[in-house]
């Protein structure tokens, strides 16, 4: 009896082949690179090419075994065994299909990536990373719920983004690492050597001719071989489930999990916008202007790279693949039921201090405005109801950024001033509210610190 989704296709495995050898393609040449270039190891001077040699027949081989059984007339695809297995799968869905876990699991990569950034940029471990990373696309592309949401139309743009983004960031630490290093040796940087000019007629305007003319092309075979990700006439009687942004403002909607609409829609992206705008006038730094660099500017390319990476980039993935019906998290491999239910018990910080504390055998419970009530009475009551937040959130944007200023940022204080120093100190803790709620709403189910619907305001 035939799967009502099987996994594996006669037309999948076909199209695999071709995947395994673009990579035999892309690897071979590779081999023809170390072989020049990163000589022998062992006493008989074997090349470290011959590695890749082997590894390039491996992806050959596994390219013609898909393309034989893509051809074959007959036989049943379900029987083909170059698949993900299924226990890892399961491991995967099981004890990672978890948004507390692929956060920190997202920070620990970012730290990573600084802590090992002079080992990572080395370009024989930066290409096994890319090929460990394109085999795991390539097996999980067997399972069908894998295959049907990075294969959307409007999903492939974004695993194409994630390569585009891994790559800068390689180009961006090599420049960097070989810039402090001469900067360490007293070398001319990179950007000052060969600085040759050309001209705008012809050079500039060729060039731009032929990325002009390859991409239109590249755009056209695009639109031909994907259909366009439209969708039948929005009506109020059939919404989507689930209802996404576009890729580019899945981050913000992921924010909408943690703060209300006027704060993950409206104040984060306007500081956002506003914080972009003001680093040149806050920052103090005069180094590194014009050349790539870390060791000189150190806090500010970390502080860059943690609210892109993480808190962007990090929060686009997990809205596009991981985020199905009902807005509930999703393992990379499991199937998107629309009748999976979380159960979520929020609290919101006054209930914690009202009902769940001893002060609740005092008062009663949350403080409430007698029926008939004055307006004044009713904003007494309000204003005591929500008062541990409010000092909270006070406390956070008024006490922090004095000891901030005595104690980490003192030299940041010294150098910045008054003025510039709380932009740049709120600036921060802005941007560190997010991973701050995240985790209140993970370890104790907090909903808002301070909650008034009376008057549409919560944080």
């Amino acid at each position: 009896m035939l799967e009502a989704h099987p996994d594996l296709t006669r037309s999948v495995i076909f199209g695999l082949g071709w995947y395994y050898l673009l990579m035999f393609a892309m690897n071979a040449y590779w081999t023809a690179r170390s072989y020049k270039q990163d000589g022998s190891f062992g006493k008989k001077d074997v090349p470290y090419a011959s590695i890749w040699a082997s590894y390039s027949a491996v992806l050959l081989l596994l390219a013609l075994v898909h393309f034989v059984s893509g051809f074959a007339s007959s036989g049943d695809a379900s029987s083909f065994t170059l698949r993900m297995p299924l226990f890892f799968k399961n491991f995967l869905d099981q004890y990672f299909a978890n948004p507390i876990i692929y956060f920190v699991m997202s920070v620990a990569l970012y730290v990573l990536l600084i802590w090992w950034r002079k080992w990572l940029i080395k370009p024989t471990v930066a290409w096994t990373l890319l090929n460990i990373a394109l085999l795991f696309m390539g097996l999980s592309l067997t399972d069908y719920d894998f295959r049907m949401i990075v294969g959307k139309p409007d999903n492939v743009p974004i695993v194409a983004m994630l390569f585009i983004v891994s790559f800068f960031t390689w180009l961006y630490f090599t420049r960097a690492i070989d810039n402090d290093q001469r900067i360490a040796e007293g070398r001319p940087l990179f950007e000052q050597e060969g600085d040759d000019k050309v001209l705008v007629w012809p050079d500039l305007v060729y060039t731009e001719l032929i990325c002009m003319v390859v991409l239109t092309v590249i755009l056209v075979f695009w639109g031909m071989a994907l259909q366009a990700p439209l969708e039948e006439p929005a009506t109020a009687v059939k919404t989507p489930n689930p209802s996404k942004a576009p890729w580019y403002f899945l981050g913000l909607q992921e924010m909408l999990v943690y703060f209300d609409p006027w704060l993950a829609g409206v104040v984060l992206p306007s500081l956002i916008l506003g914080g972009l705008m003001a680093i040149p006038y806050i920052d103090f730094n005069k180094k590194g202007n014009g050349y790539y660099c870390f060791e000189q500017r150190r806090f500010a390319i970390s502080t860059f790279l943690f609210g892109f990476l993480p808190l962007w980039i990090a929060m686009i993935v997990l809205g596009t693949f991981l985020r199905g019906p009902n807005w509930n998290f999703f393992g990379i491999y499991e199937y998107w039921d629309v009748h999976k239910l979380e159960a979520l018990n929020n609290v919101n910080l006054s209930e914690y201090v009202w009902v769940y504390s001893p002060l609740s055998s005092i008062y009663g419970g949350l403080p409430v405005a007698e029926a008939g009530s004055g307006i004044g009475s009713q904003v007494g009551h309000i204003l005591l109801r929500e008062g541990p937040g409010i000092l909270a959130v006070l406390l956070y944007f008024m006490v922090l950024p004095p000891l901030l200023a005595l104690t980490v940022f003192r030299n940041f204080f010294q150098k910045m001033g008054f003025i510039r120093f709380m932009v740049f100190s709120n600036l921060v803790l802005w941007m560190a509210i997010l991973p701050i709620k995240m985790v209140l709403r993970w370890l104790f189910n907090l909903k808002y610190i301070v909650a008034i619907p009376e008057w549409f305001f919560n944080i």
